[in-house]
């Protein structure tokens, strides 16, 4: 059996990920959350140079608790850290966290992107983003909008809309592997003049329009970014049924950053706050290394196709301060 993408090609064809989203359209911004039916190893690596991100410390291979109930992306920038506590919050009535004596306590981390300067309602009387983590939360299920949805909302490229995307691969060995991105990138997604995207040699099945590959790639030298915005970052999560250790799943972060790197021009600058979370549910079996490598490849493939699908998928609404891509190439 030769690799193909999941049923619902999104990071939910991983059994045991459920992923729920909210936004809100005066503000154009939004959270998105994945979510395990139980309680699923993760890790963590930072790459960009203005991350912001909520106990993400914790994710770190010595520490003492390895698992987490939730990993949540948002826009709002600093604010956007309290749609985690939203979500912890609501998974607490639900009963779920860590067992601390008759205490629960909800490990949800988080990180988020900037976006308060997409044209937006910023001028907010109280925070909204716990609001809608909490919203985001309870719309979790196996199936979800791509483009301008979830943490995705008001997102921008250099050049066009930016969004949320997903990808999933199974491989020969039966493993699940899966990616969901928020891209907001400070670079580009798309290579050429015909719309062609820079993750092309990765497309899976004409995902995100079969353009093939650039005839040019364009001045590498010079490349097309939003620097005078100061408002960038690109956040993902990957995830796998494999059973993996969080050291693990921190090695399948570390390579998924390549996906970035295949998917975006310049990625990883210093005004970026890129960041890759990995999850792993333990419902196959333990990996060997060549099983690893398989991962690590697998999740940088699955991300660089969710960032091509995000733009891809991007869709017009009032006040957008750049173009989508569908309004310049009539695909979609």
């Amino acid at each position: 059996m030769t690799a193909r993408p999941g049923k619902r090609n999104l990071i939910t064809d991983v059994p045991g990920i459920l992923v729920g989203q909210a936004e809100d359209a005066a503000v154009k911004t939004g959270v998105s959350v994945v979510v395990g039916d139980t309680p699923f190893t993760a890790g963590v690596h930072v790459m960009g140079g203005a991350p912001g991100t909520r106990e993400t410390d914790l994710l770190a291979p010595d520490k003492v608790v390895e698992e987490v109930d939730a990993l949540v992306l948002s826009g709002g920038s600093a604010f956007g850290l309290d749609a985690a506590s939203g979500v912890a919050d609501a998974l607490r009535a639900e009963g779920r966290g860590f067992v601390v004596g008759d205490q629960r306590v909800p490990i949800v981390p988080g990180a988020i992107l900037f976006d308060l300067l997409n044209g937006g309602e910023k001028d907010w009387g109280e925070n909204p983003y716990k609001r809608l983590g909490r919203a985001a939360l309870a719309a979790r299920g196996e199936v979800f909008e791509l483009g301008s949805f979830g943490a995705g909302a008001g997102a921008v490229t250099a050049d066009f809309k930016g969004g949320i995307g997903s990808a999933s691969v199974v491989l020969a060995s039966g493993v699940t592997v899966g990616a969901l991105v928020a891209v907001n990138a400070l670079g580009s997604a798309v290579a050429g003049e015909r719309g062609e995207f820079w993750a092309a040699p990765f497309e899976m099945e004409g995902e995100f329009g079969g353009l093939g590959v650039a005839r040019r790639f364009g001045d590498v030298q010079e490349p097309r970014t939003k620097l005078g915005q100061h408002a960038a970052t690109t956040i993902g999560v990957v995830a796998t049924d494999a059973t993996l250790t969080q050291a693990q799943c921190t090695r399948m972060a570390v390579a998924a950053h390549d996906g970035y790197a295949r998917a975006l021009m310049p990625s990883h600058t210093p005004m970026d706050g890129d960041l890759i979370f990995a999850a792993a549910t333990g419902r196959g079996e333990a990996p060997d290394v060549a099983g690893q490598l398989a991962l690590g490849h697998a999740a940088a493939s699955c991300v660089a196709r969710a960032i091509a699908r995000a733009v891809f998928a991007a869709r017009p609404a009032e006040r957008d301060g750049v173009p989508c891509w569908v309004e310049r190439f009539g695909q979609g």
